[in-house]
């Protein structure tokens, strides 16, 4: 809801738990109020006196400048008073960049946005728009507010008008700012590097100004395009917490600024670096959408906050709530290495594990045998797929299972029969020395003739098969494009829009370089994006965990790979790599054809266990706990409890469930683990009835096919118990086997399923 005080010249944004209030002063400058707990209209009151005393904006110009210096704002404007860094930079046809931005009007409507060529949150909610006018110019600019009752996230964009006679030139378009009251903070934010990504930093605020960035041209592994604003004393469960994300994927700055008693200064949008739009007389530019969020209930509140808000407003309706496939991908398993009868017997053994869908990568179309060549000839390679891809999706069909399949459209090889017909469509070609990586090329996707090459040679793909699931990648980046960086981005997303807006039930996963463009201009159009190209389970806790900060479980590809792993050489138990990948989209990325009995055994309880509980893992409430995570519907609870090395006499270990009806019972049951023999090693010999070489052919042939039975924990105890924390078995600490204990070892797991007991 959004309510004016036409006495007061007061807007006061309404949402869930949240507040949002902003006032026009004595000088006509559009200043901020509040954001935080919920207040009542009669606040206004209070907020606008305290403020108008503070300022003291009177009439004169001197005065309007120098009290603009420490007023908190709504849009921070250039050269005329307020000497932090400004929200929006206009250059003139004469030169001059000065503006001065002053209350025009506003309007309220129902419902959301639609931005022009930008993704944006959708459905309901209303909208302010504020228009400002600029004192020494003819350009105004709009600043749009969405707000939904039932959410704690505010939406905003900035749209700059040019109402000159010539064009201008915008060297800063910030689609957002917000001036927070004085004091000491810490900032959250999601970095890393290529196999190493979203890895949760925080830091206290000194004096001056921190940029939070990326100009790869897209949103990077390096950095997430969100930060966090943390009082000194907020916990994950506990304090206030302010949140703001980019529905971008190109080159994005954030920055927060202080000095001496000067407000909190908090903004971003477009990379300025480099950026440079001509906007001609009459016309405008419209900014991205950033999302605002506040919570009293620490970092773990903002998070759920942000989760439930993606799945209801930024996801395709369609794949909302639709129960993501279990899926195999083939390319750890045979690389650019395969043929049909490979193929094949993938897909046979697939349909024996309980699998939903075969995802063939790289390698099957143009000459395609290496990273060399290929990229732009969307055509299948028939010398290796006899027949063409028809074939490969009938076995599917055959074995119940559907087809999915890897494009790489906004990349090109130089030996590829696109580069040869059109060597300028690359980033970067004419007259210069292309930046080369992985041996590929960009397009240049700010060219109608490029975007409608990628649009006409997907889609014929997709129409000429029954193709239900496509994985999108995007292999290097550039900064050639300099000033046309945010015109690539709109590029991207028309062809997007273009290629599956009438294909609605394919399933898109994004996907660059692995963890890359993982942001919520992405999830517009990919319900899922691949988290990380490293899917080593014990480095999938960092990486996944930091995924959890912003984005809700259903947005998470993982998937379960061979061991010892191809990145790390680290070999994790089948169970933990399982266990992980149970907290978001669970796949399999290994070679099936080699899997001993007993891990096929294991695969096929792990991927029915998993559909059993499907909608819980990848929709529930989440939560980060001091063992692992936790999932919800509110009638089933999952909580995973991992380890990275353990001690010869580990300390034992209490199982925290939160979210719990308190005076209700609860059973809560452990999922029975397979142990395996070897494990053992040499302690065998101690206690097996017979004589066992630990390195002999008997205990080799053992391990391939048994397991020791697990005992599965189970007890009773309250909501309140749990919330408190409950004793679990202990750990293996001692010589041999027993199954009242929890035998892991490193990297190893437990997930624990937490029901409302029947009174048995």
């Amino acid at each position: 809801m959004i309510i004016y005080n036409s006495d007061l010249r007061a807007f006061l944004l309404q949402g869930k738990d949240v507040s949002y209030a902003m006032y026009v002063g004595e000088a006509g400058f559009l200043q901020h109020l509040y954001f935080g707990k919920k207040l009542s209209q009669a606040d206004l009151q209070f907020l606008t006196a305290y403020h108008g005393n503070a300022v003291c904006a009177k009439t004169s110009d001197f005065n309007i400048d120098k009290a603009h210096e420490f007023a908190p704002t709504e849009c921070g404007f250039y050269a005329r008073g307020d000497y932090r860094e400004p929200t929006i930079v206009v250059r003139r046809s004469d030169g001059a960049a000065m503006s001065r931005l002053r209350y025009v009007d506003f309007d309220l409507v129902d419902g959301a946005p639609l931005l022009e060529g930008l993704p944006c949150a959708r459905s309901g909610g209303q909208t302010l728009t504020v228009t400002l006018a600029d004192d020494f110019s003819a350009v105004r600019v709009k600043l749009n507010y969405t707000v939904w009752d039932d959410s704690n996230v505010i939406a905003r964009n900035t749209e700059i008008v040019n109402g000159e006679a010539a064009d201008v030139t915008i060297e800063r378009a910030f689609g957002f700012a917000i001036d927070l009251p004085t004091g000491d903070y810490k900032t959250l934010s999601l970095v890393g590097r290529w196999a190493q990504e979203r890895i949760p930093q925080i830091e206290d605020i000194g004096h001056g100004i921190r940029r939070f960035q990326s100009m790869r041209g897209i949103s990077s592994h390096e950095m997430n395009p969100f930060v966090g604003i943390l009082k000194p004393d907020t916990t994950e469960n506990t304090g206030d917490c302010y949140g703001v994300q980019l529905v971008y994927s190109g080159s994005f700055a954030i920055t927060t600024e202080r000095f001496d008693n000067k407000p909190l200064r908090v903004q971003g949008g477009i990379n300025d670096i480099g950026f440079n739009w001509k906007l001609a007389s009459g016309e405008s530019f419209v900014t991205p959408q950033a999302l605002l969020c506040f919570s009293s209930e620490g970092i773990g509140g903002m998070s759920r906050s942000y989760a439930d808000f993606i799945r209801d407003r930024i996801v395709n309706p369609r794949f909302a709530y639709a129960k993501r496939p279990v899926v195999v991908n083939n390319w750890e398993a045979t690389y650019f290495d395969f043929d049909t009868d490979k193929l094949f017997a993938l897909i046979d053994k697939a349909a024996t594990l309980g699998v939903d869908t075969f995802v063939l990568d790289d390698g099957w179309f143009g000459k395609r045998d290496n990273d060399d060549s290929g990229l732009g000839d969307w055509f299948v390679n028939t010398k290796k797929l006899r027949g063409g891809l028809k074939p490969v999706i009938d076995r599917c069909k055959q074995n119940g299972l559907k087809f999915g399949l890897w494009f790489e459209p906004e990349m090109v090889s130089e030996d590829s029969d696109l580069y040869r017909a059109h060597p300028d469509w690359a980033v970067g070609k004419l007259g210069n020395e292309p930046s080369r990586s992985r041996n590929q090329l960009v397009l240049d996707m700010t060219r109608k003739e490029v975007v409608d090459y990628v649009f006409e040679a997907v889609s014929k793909v997709l129409a000429d098969n029954d193709i239900s699931y496509v994985k999108w990648d995007m292999n290097r980046h550039s900064v050639a494009l300099g000033a046309k960086a945010h015109d690539f981005v709109l590029g991207l997303y028309d062809v997007l829009r273009r290629i599956f807006a009438p294909r609605p039930d394919i399933l898109l996963e994004g996907c660059s370089s692995g963890g890359n463009r993982f942001d919520l201009g992405m999830l517009c159009f990919s319900p899922q994006i691949w988290a990380s190209d490293n899917t080593d389970p014990i480095e999938r806790l960092t990486i996944q965990d930091g995924i959890s900060y912003l984005y809700p479980q259903s947005t998470m590809g993982a998937h379960v790979s061979a061991a010892p792993h191809a990145q790390t050489l680290r070999n994790t138990p089948l169970n933990t790599r399982g266990n992980v990948a149970f907290f978001g989209c669970l796949g399999y990325e290994l070679d099936l054809r080699t899997l001993l009995p007993v891990e096929i055994k294991e695969i096929q309880g792990q991927i029915a266990f998993y559909k059993r509980y499907r909608e819980v893992f990848q929709f529930g409430t989440f939560r980060r706990t001091e063992l692992g995570w936790q999932v919800s519907d509110g009638k089933v609870t999952l909580a995973g409890v991992f380890h990275r090395l353990v001690n010869a006499a580990p300390g034992y270990e209490r199982l925290r469930v939160k979210g719990l009806k308190p005076e209700t019972d609860y059973r809560v049951t452990s999922l029975a683990q397979a142990i395996r023999v070897g494990q053992f090693g040499n302690l065998l010999k101690h206690v097996a009835p017979v004589n066992v070489n630990p390195n002999g052919a008997l205990l080799r042939i053992a391990d391939r096919h048994i397991t020791l039975p697990g005992k599965p924990e189970t007890l009773t105890a309250s909501g309140a118990a749990l919330a408190a924390g409950i004793m679990l078995s202990p750990l293996f600490r001692g010589t041999g086997y027993a199954p009242e204990q929890r035998t892991q070892g490193d990297f190893g797991s437990d997930v624990y399923l937490i029901e409302e007991s029947d009174g048995e």
